[in-house]
């Protein structure tokens, strides 16, 4: 990416080795080029001098001083920096030139990828999220994974990458010799297919088939033999099997279309004709101990709370495979014959630990090759209630997914009534389906993954601070300037030179030019919340700039209408990226 940072970065580089050509190649250079916080000190901050000082043995300043004399301030026949001051003990604060930003803007305005370059060499990167269990309904606790998950497959999609979006649903194991089991006993018409049924049925012939599991021996024995007649691909149990996770998948894509979430479903049961070559694999590298009968990977560094080394347990001692299993199969194809260049797993923070030792047996394995490829689990924290405890229903149940869904888009719909009461009911039905789901990702986005938050539906459709009420109406603003000016105006077609002269025009430029950092920060730690964070910046800069210049009438409209439509065009990106969508009017 050939950001501003980084085109500052080069610059200062150079600069610094052109000043100080004593430097010991070898040293790696303590360059630290950063965007300034606040607006007085300049738009970037090189704060390198301080370090350098402590190595050349010179002042801070003085140092400075040097670096300045040596930066080149022009970028490609234009003036790209103009003016660099030194403050305090040897930061210099740089301020960008106008004509530069002009220049940006217009490639922004006329690039359908707002001035982003496309990868010159694609990166395969896989997307593990959602993953719920068949025969159980998502709940709030899977909202994080799909939103969170889906946001990362959308900004990697939009950076040019090739992805691969997974569901990793749990469809396989001793739960459908359960349910198989207690279903041929009691629905048997559903399983010969005859029968209709829906999820919440399956759920609580689930519940019921775990009770008698736990109680009645006999019925637990006919569940076993039910999961053996699974695995050996007896055809009435694989048609079962089926019947099963059909009913779960048709439920499961009612709320990804809800969503708008596209995600490819690649179960455990994928993964399950690998499982005994992976451990026989991992048995030939010599990577596998036998405890107490099971097949166990020890790792350095992993103890549970009494100090025992803990394990990675891949074959249990009565010949069956678990969820270690499953993980290591599926990080051994993923990277061996998918090719993959990063794989990111988005699940709970519960799972840190799993997902550790998965890594590390992995490039033990050979498998995963640290150098080239880039694994990352995606932890996140809980959905809390008003009470800050784990977000439950009235009756203590955990809260449907689709409920939590569909609630929202009600509340939507109440506050648009209140603040709209003219506006038609086809229009403002459409608008609170969208607000109320735009309202929920956004919310959850928002807030840095690692850590809880506290669900309300109150305050994430509040039309002020950082939500995507408050981001939606910035756009419609956007929307209604054009509109009253000349509906069929093609604002790219303008022949008028952008011009910034005014400091809101400055300030509201600068932050349009920087959002591929936005982009590119997200790409590496994987905090949807700082493109939050940037949106939310960019609507308050585009609120003062709308309040300090006039647009409509002023001898600048046909500028200003310019920079207008290049933040509806960088708005409209970014909420995307997010998953939200934006509409016209509100």
């Amino acid at each position: 990416m050939s950001t501003l940072l980084h085109i500052l970065s080069q610059k200062f580089q150079t600069a610094i080795l052109s000043a100080f050509p004593e430097w010991d190649p070898n040293t790696p250079l303590p360059l630290e080029i950063s965007q300034s916080t606040q607006a007085q000190f300049g738009h970037y901050q090189c704060n390198s001098a301080m370090k350098l000082a402590k190595v050349l043995g010179a002042k801070p300043r003085d140092i400075a001083t040097r670096i300045i004399e040596h930066v080149d301030v022009n970028l490609e026949g234009i003036r790209l920096i103009e003016k660099m001051e030194i403050a305090g003990p040897g930061f210099i604060n740089i301020t960008l030139d106008p004509a530069y930003l002009s220049q940006k803007l217009h490639r922004i305005l006329l690039d359908s990828h707002l001035d982003i370059e496309l990868p010159q060499h694609k990166q395969k990167i896989i997307v593990e999220f959602s993953s719920p269990n068949t025969a159980k309904e998502l709940h709030v606790g899977h909202l994080r994974s799909t939103i969170i998950g889906d946001s990362l497959a959308r900004l990697f999609e939009f950076l040019g990458h090739d992805v691969l979006r997974l569901n990793h649903i749990g469809d396989w194991g001793t739960a459908f010799g359960m349910l198989i089991a207690y279903m041929k006993q009691k629905t048997p018409h559903v399983l010969d297919g005859t029968e209709k049924t829906d999820l919440q049925h399956l759920v609580q012939w689930y519940k019921k088939s775990k009770e008698r599991f736990d109680s009645d021996a006999d019925f637990k024995k006919t569940s076993q033999l039910e999961v053996v007649a699974l695995q050996g691909g007896d055809p009435a149990a694989l048609k079962a099997w089926e019947i099963i996770c059909d009913i779960s998948r048709k439920a499961y894509q009612e709320i990804y279309d809800l969503l708008d979430v596209k995600i490819i479903e690649r179960g455990e049961s994928y993964y399950n004709p690998m499982l005994a070559d992976t451990v026989a694999d991992l048995e030939a590298k010599g990577l596998v101990t036998l405890s107490d009968g099971a097949k166990c990977i020890f790792l350095e560094g992993f103890q549970n709370r009494e100090g025992a080394s803990l394990p990675l347990m891949v074959q249990k001692s009565d010949g069956g495979y678990n969820y270690d299993t499953t993980d290591m199969a599926a990080i051994r194809q993923r990277t061996l014959e998918e090719k993959a260049d990063r794989i990111i797993y988005v699940t709970d923070a519960g799972q840190s630990l799993h997902f550790q030792m998965i890594f590390q047996a992995a490039e033990k394995a050979h498998y995963l090759d640290a150098s080239k490829v880039r694994v990352d689990h995606v932890p996140f924290g809980l959905v809390l209630g008003s009470d800050g405890k784990k977000f439950r229903t009235r009756s203590g149940e955990t809260e449907r997914l689709i409920d939590l869904l569909l609630a929202a888009v009600k509340h939507a719909d109440q506050l648009l009534i209140e603040r709209s009461p003219e506006m038609p009911k086809e229009e403002r039905e459409k608008l609170a389906k969208t607000l109320g789901i735009a309202a929920v990702k956004y919310a959850d986005l928002a807030c840095n993954r690692t850590g809880d938050y506290t669900f309300s539906y109150e305050r994430m459709l509040r039309f002020e601070g950082n939500t995507a009420a408050f981001l939606m109406y910035a756009y419609v603003r956007v929307a209604g300037i054009k509109r009253k000016i000349n509906p069929a105006l093609k604002i790219e077609e303008l022949k008028d030179p952008i011009v910034l002269e005014h400091p809101s025009e400055i300030s509201l430029a600068v932050h349009l030019a920087q959002f591929e950092e936005a982009l590119e920060q997200v790409a590496s730690d994987l905090l949807p919340n700082r493109l939050t964070e940037y949106l939310y910046g960019l609507a308050e800069k585009f609120n003062a700039f709308f309040r300090d210049c006039r647009v409509e009438g002023s001898p600048q409209q046909n500028s200003r209408l310019q920079i207008c439509e290049i933040v509806a065009k960088t708005m409209k990106q970014g909420l995307s990226i997010l998953g939200v969508q934006t509409v016209e009017r509100m």
